[in-house]
């Protein structure tokens, strides 16, 4: 087990003592230090000291990334496997045990388990890659099985370490951000057998209140956004290179699906100088793409980024494109048609066909639904707003939407609620009206998630454009019998839908007003 940390004396001791704790699954945990200055060397000294499966490696110099000293690790490792792990993170009970037990017991050169993101302090969990690591599984050669290019963790494998040095697969080193994208495709590129277990087998914790963010969470300078391009690049050449086409193509299609949509939602909420470096950037990208990459599916979200993006030498479309870079995607209008009626992204770019849309399941299409929340003392209501698309919608016959506020640290459903959809006379807008319930809701943030069912019983599931207009997302104080009041905001989150923030109570008020204060002040 290789644990890597600098200046983390917070947390390194949680890291090593959740290895140690493996039991004799973990024969020798590897701490390397990479010259910290905040005493973690002398922490870890002080652990090793009584426990022999522990040692220490105290790097002279900071390499000034997580690649130098991971490669440290595998130089100095004495046992036949070995597992990453970051100073800041944990592995839960049983994690090794499930990871050999099925690398042994299949004779594969690499195990992989599932990984949660735990969000802290809320502690809510997300699994990362899911679906891939749904059920036990035998993948005898990585081209088989494609989705693996998505999980790009070095963390929650275990790897035979002969494999590692027969084939020369160690991480970049120095200062270079997501070696894990580098590491995983010269993993991969050697062709290993690997065996997939349903298990939680490492957990990351994501600590978006740290002064220091992870390089992940990073997310605010052009740098970062030049490192994930530069990363992705290596990793579809070093697969080119060995000859996987197939797994390389699936790493452009991860990029266009993951990377390309998470920073579009996030570039209205950049500075112009920012925007402008980053449309040049992915212009520049985009373009060593094969035009396979885009027209495969065409309009497909991350696809249709990349093709508005390719189409226009400067930013444009950036509150459209934030929306349809939301998940689930939605297209907000207006919807053009060419000259001959062929759906279009724009008047002015009639090049960027939409003429997918004409013959996609109308439950896979990218529907709009604006919504309005309009805090009252008399009682609340949502407002929604169904646009048309194409005319797909109307062929579907939209039937009513399942109305859900869903608390955003712990995923419980605070209000349920079903609203039927009626028609407007001209047939482009259906609208739903729902009450609201307030009190019931209780403190905290809530997302609003919506179901859009269809008159032959399929179902698009939906999130909502926040209208912002006549001050509707002003925060607002509502008399309410159980809290005696309460402190109300419907807001506008990163990707454009409508959420809620709720503070029952005086106190609630209170502990905002304190918090504004405080960010005004600061």
């Amino acid at each position: 087990m290789v644990v890597i940390g600098y200046n983390d004396a917070a947390h390194v001791a949680d890291a090593v003592r959740s290895a140690l704790a493996q039991g004799p699954a973990v024969h020798e945990v590897l701490a390397v230090d990479d010259c910290s200055t905040d005493g973690s060397g002398a922490l870890l000294d002080g652990l090793a000291a009584d426990e022999p499966r522990l040692r220490v490696i105290r790097r002279t110099a900071n390499s000034g990334g997580c690649g130098t000293p991971r490669n440290d690790g595998i130089d100095a490792a004495t046992t036949p496997y070995l597992m990453f792990l970051d100073s800041d993170d944990v592995l839960p009970p049983g994690a090794v045990d499930a990871l050999l037990s099925a690398a042994d017991g299949q004779h594969t050169e690499v195990a992989a388990g599932l990984c949660v993101r735990r969000e802290l302090p809320s502690g809510r969990e997300t699994p990362w890659e899911r679906d891939l690591y749904a059920r036990p599984a035998l993948v005898p050669h990585p081209a088989r099985r494609a989705r693996l290019v998505h999980d790009t963790l070095c963390v929650n494998k275990l790897y035979r370490t002969d494999f590692l040095r027969e084939h020369g697969i160690r991480f970049p080193e120095g200062r270079f951000r997501y070696e894990d994208f580098v590491f995983g495709a010269r993993v991969l590129a050697a062709g290993p057998r690997i065996a997939l277990v349903p298990d939680t087998v490492y957990v990351w914790h994501v600590r978006r209140d740290a002064d220091r963010l992870s390089i992940s969470l990073d997310r605010a300078d052009i740098g970062n956004w030049r490192a994930r391009t530069e990363a992705n690049r290596a990793a579809h050449e070093i697969l080119l290179g060995a000859g996987e086409k197939g797994l390389a193509r699936a790493v452009h299609a991860k990029f266009l699906d993951h990377e390309l949509r998470m920073y579009t939602r996030e570039l209205e909420l950049r500075a112009p100088e920012y925007r402008r470096a980053w449309w040049d950037l992915t212009r520049a990208y985009l373009a060593t793409f094969d035009a396979a990459d885009l027209t495969v599916n065409p309009t497909a979200p991350g696809r249709l980024v990349a093709r508005v993006v390719l189409a226009s030498p400067v930013p444009r479309d950036l509150p459209r494109l934030t929306e349809l870079a939301a998940r689930p995607a939605r297209l907000l209008p207006p919807y053009a048609r060419a000259g001959d009626a062929t759906p279009v992204w724009s008047d002015d770019l009639p090049r960027i066909t939409l003429d997918h849309f004409l013959v996609r399941p109308a439950h896979l299409l990218p529907a709009a639904v604006d919504a309005e929340l309009r805090p009252r003392a008399r009682g609340t209501r949502l407002r929604l707003r169904l646009h048309e698309l194409y005319g797909r919608l109307a062929e579907a016959g939209p039937a009513s939407m399942d109305v859900e506020f869903v608390h955003r640290d712990d995923g419980r459903v605070g209000l349920r609620r079903q609203a039927l959809l009626r028609p407007d006379r001209y047939g482009d807008l259906w609208s739903a009206e729902a009450p609201v319930d307030l009190s019931a809701l209780g403190a905290g943030t809530w997302d609003l998630r919506l179901r859009l069912r269809f008159r032959d019983g399929s179902a698009r599931d939906v999130t909502a454009h926040a209208v912002a207009g006549r001050g509707l997302l002003r925060r607002r104080a509502v008399p309410d019998a159980r809290h005696g009041v309460l402190l109300v905001q419907p807001y506008r989150t990163h990707s454009g839908a409508l959420a809620l923030r709720t503070a029952p109570g005086w106190r609630g008020m209170t502990e905002v007003a304190r918090r504004r204060l405080r960010r005004l002040l600061h």
